[in-house]
């Protein structure tokens, strides 16, 4: 993890590439609870008999799933020390590039893209890519924007 010790030093990190994290496994579990939280229950997400004859081999994980494990992703990527909050300002593109199989493994790592002043903070986009285990191509692509104030 690259810590940074305020957003002065943070905003000089343009350009910086943070990681690659931890590798996390998706489990069934974890698609079922986002299905429930979601209410996005569709059969190749959650129903493992169907979803084995069906595109995939087998259920696979939402890419809003794989798109809301950036927040941990980015914990284990880097932290800001001494300031009052950071918060999720947005996406500015996000492609889901490879379905990601029940019982894969993801980690992300990401590059401090762009880096803006503002009235007592800086706002960051973030250009983070989500690596699928043993997949020529990412599970997923992500331009975030993250706002921190000093």
């Amino acid at each position: 993890m690259k810590v940074f010790n305020g957003i002065e030093e943070f905003a000089a990190a343009e350009g910086t590439e943070l990681g690659p994290t931890e590798w996390m496994e998706i489990s069934q579990e974890r698609v079922n609870v986002f299905a429930d939280a979601t209410d996005d229950h569709q059969w190749i997400h959650i129903d493992p008999d169907k979803a084995a004859a069906g595109p995939f081999g087998g259920t696979i994980a939402h890419g809003l799933l794989t798109l809301s494990l950036l927040p941990h992703f980015m914990h284990q990527l880097y932290r800001v020390d001494n300031v009052a909050m950071a918060i999720n300002y947005g996406y500015n593109k996000v492609r889901f590039i490879t379905p990601v199989p029940v019982g894969a493994r993801l980690r992300a790592r990401a590059q401090v893209a762009a880096v803006a002043q503002l009235d007592g903070a800086v706002q960051v986009t973030m250009a983070t890519t989500v690596e699928l285990e043993g997949a020529e191509k990412p599970a997923a692509v992500a331009e975030s924007i993250v706002r921190i104030m000093g």
